[in-house]
């Protein structure tokens, strides 16, 4: 029942049951209860991994799934209302978990089929003895304001109809009594807030007394509501462990109000499923005053019944260093998950898979249906964008946009505008991808430093591309922000992520209508890898001057190398050495910017891998010219067909096929290597996989 999403049916699957249904109780989208998988104690759900995963986009596939069903909350820590007080009210009257706190009050309290709204005494009560205290300055229509939103959690009717409205004046009346002293109005409200819960006989204000009487267990409250209010009150004006501690009692509040709503039979029998809270981006402020305390107090024996999930950015947090951990298809009928003694370990640490090659054709030909899509796009898609869903909606996005139009390419789909909301103008989809996977400003020096392939040639970039100031420090700096972002890392790249590479460069190549700044990260690092003993000298520097378009060097290397080295060591160095990114000449528009002559600028490298500039071409006189002539149309097809912007050419795949047979005659020794490349390499690149070196016969007859 899903709706939109791919590859997460471990989640959202009705029959049977995936994770989601087993811990709410509920079907998505569906009034059927589902069997409880932790009836006892739930395990907080914590999704992890980098960006472009789909984490919020599943945090908001579950909200949309329950919500009218079963009361539901999203907030996300990374929202502007969760990083500042709003203006004129004073920071010791105010936090990020408060601020979170009402908003996931409000979006509770909500009616839900069957069932009326919830009130949140406990944690109204609460938010006003925090909020009064920073009503010194006698705003009286900010105070007005301030209080209405906290004691609108306590409506169980239409908005402000009986206790809130009754409760308001009460405040006011009290607080216009105080204004001829110069103390502090946290006890005036407070005892209004006990007088309002005292009134009445209905039920809901026997709830409201029994709440009432809650804060008598605040430590050092001796039985006194009113004093542990106070006392609350004065924790959190006081800032660090005290707030911490303030806080952790109103996150319990806001709990121990849900867990009331749920009290009795009647109530169980008109609430199906248990209420659902999701944090987005958990590890800011906001996320982790929400996290640690139901962590804390579920170690401590605190019980509850909320279900918590959260995104996390990365791979692990301190906070969660004793969590277990699992894969999405590790959990698609149980969890296998039990507590231990601490605190983390009450979460489940949950990496969402990237999509399937599968998944990818699906998304990619439901958006471009009713078009004609390449046939080797889905798969070349998935290559290129390692299965993430972020990466392959925002390409089929293009593709549906800009297919129609003659792109039929993936280079030329991510140069070309795509159009995300109708009332923005279109942007290339390269910067609109960029721009989600790497906010927050350093754009530009990652862009020059993914030409680098470890923190040395990094170091060396920064010393001759980038400002002064930058350096060294902030190589080390943007290395750690990659990992804490849970990038992957990569033997031979300083950013690991190959699509989040693959943009890098891109953006790099169309900095500039000249393409200089290009030409020059290229040059500083064929100069890095020409001097000194660097690991891999040669061959990174023959990468670097390939992607520069010089493929001489390159060929004479790997044509003089064939006979005398290991043949599983030279089919790796051809790999690392075609890897090169290529990208012919643009205007600044991003088309084809054309020659001298008026030609458009265009691929050149099937050409030269099926020979047909084979006739233009003359070898030196001292070398065997079939062999010098067979690798450089070897080098040119593996260039073409690793490169993760174009599709691969059938045509160049029969050829790679036919050059690597010819080779493998050439080297009785390394026969069976090439042999056995020549028989995966072309079928590997068709698919959208990676070129591997194939693995060495058992007897080691791969080498000489």
């Amino acid at each position: 029942m899903h709706r939109g999403l791919h590859g997460r049916g471990a989640l959202f699957d009705t029959d049977p049951p995936g994770l989601a249904p087993r811990l709410v109780g509920l079907r998505p989208y569906q009034l059927r209860p589902a069997a409880v998988e932790h009836p006892k104690e739930l395990p907080f759900v914590v999704f992890t991994g980098g960006r472009g995963l789909g984490r919020s986009a599943v945090l908001r596939e579950l909200r949309d799934a329950y919500r009218g069903h079963t009361p539901v909350a999203l907030v996300d820590g990374e929202d502007p209302q969760f990083t500042a007080p709003p203006p004129e009210r004073p920071a010791e009257s105010w936090a990020p978990v408060g601020q979170a706190l009402t908003t996931i009050a409000e979006q509770l309290a909500e009616p839900v089929t069957g069932a009326g709204r919830i009130g949140f005494p406990r944690l109204a009560s609460g938010l006003l003895a925090v909020a009064a205290g920073g009503w010194s300055d006698r705003d009286v229509p900010r105070i007005r304001q301030e209080a209405e939103r906290i004691l609108l959690l306590n409506e169980t009717g239409s908005r402000l109809s009986g206790f809130a409205g009754r409760w308001v004046s009460k405040v006011v009346a009290k607080l216009i009594a105080s204004m001829s002293s110069t103390g502090p109005v946290v006890e005036p409200i407070i005892e209004a807030t006990l007088e309002a819960f005292a009134e009445g006989i209905a039920p809901t204000h026997r709830r409201l007394r029994r709440a009432a009487t809650w804060y008598r267990d605040y430590p050092n409250a001796g039985g006194n509501a009113k004093l542990g209010l106070i006392l609350l009150s004065a924790h959190f004006r006081a800032g660090g462990d005290s707030r911490t501690h303030a806080e952790r009692h109103l996150v319990r509040a806001l709990l121990a109000d849900l867990d009331d709503a749920y009290a009795g039979v009647m109530q169980r029998s008109h609430r199906l499923g248990r209420p659902v809270v999701l944090i987005d981006n958990v590890r800011e402020p906001a996320g982790l005053g929400l996290l640690e305390p139901v962590l804390r107090d579920r170690a401590e024996g605190i019980a509850d019944q909320v279900v918590f999930f959260a995104a996390l950015r990365g791979e692990t947090h301190p906070a969660l260093r004793n969590a277990g951990r699992r894969t999405l298809p590790e959990v698609v009928r149980h969890t296998g998950w039990e507590p231990g003694t601490s605190p983390s370990s009450r979460a489940l640490l949950l990496s969402l898979p990237p999509l399937t090659p599968d998944d990818t054709l699906h998304l990619l030909g439901g958006t471009a249906q009713g078009m004609d899509v390449p046939p080797h796009l889905p798969h070349a898609t998935h290559r290129l964008t390692g299965g993430s869903p972020l990466g392959v909606t925002l390409l089929a996005q293009s593709a549906r946009q800009n297919l129609p139009r003659g792109t039929a390419s993936l280079g030329p789909l991510l140069t070309a505008d795509v159009v995300v909301h109708e009332d923005h103008d279109g942007r290339p989809t390269y910067l609109e991808l960029l721009d989600r996977l790497v906010p927050g400003g350093r754009l530009d020096e990652l862009t020059v430093l993914a030409a680098a392939h470890d923190r040395d040639s990094a170091c060396a970039l920064a010393e001759v591309q980038l400002p002064d100031d930058f350096g060294a420090s902030g190589v080390l700096d943007l290395e750690e922000r990659l990992a804490r972002e849970g990038l992957p890392t990569a033997a031979g790249q300083f950013v690991g992520d190959p699509f989040l590479r693959a943009l890098l460069l891109l953006r790099l190549h169309h900095g500039d209508p000249d393409h200089e700044r290009w030409r020059a990260v290229h040059r500083t690092l064929v100069d890095h890898y020409g001097d000194g003993d660097l690991p891999d000298r040669d061959r990174y520097r023959l990468h670097h001057e390939l992607a520069l378009g010089k493929a001489d060097f390159a060929v004479a290397h790997l044509r003089d190398t064939f006979p005398r080295t290991d043949t599983g060591s030279w089919l790796a160095t051809l790999l690392l050495i075609a890897s090169a990114p290529y990208f012919h000449a643009h205007d600044r528009d991003g088309q084809d910017s054309g020659d001298r002559a008026g030609h458009a600028g265009h691929d050149d490298r099937a050409s030269i891998a099926l020979g047909r500039t084979d006739a233009a071409q003359r070898p030196p006189d001292s070398v065997d010219a079939v062999l010098h002539l067979r690798v450089r149309r070897l080098l040119h097809a593996v260039w073409q067909l690793t490169d993760p912007l174009v599709l691969p050419d059938p045509k160049v795949c029969d050829r790679l096929r036919f050059e690597l047979e010819q080779l493998s005659n050439l080297r009785p020794a390394g026969n069976p290597l090439l042999w056995r490349a020549s028989r995966e390499w072309p079928s590997d690149a068709l698919a959208g996989r990676p070129l591997r070196v194939p693995d060495d016969d058992e007897n080691g007859t791969g080498g000489q």
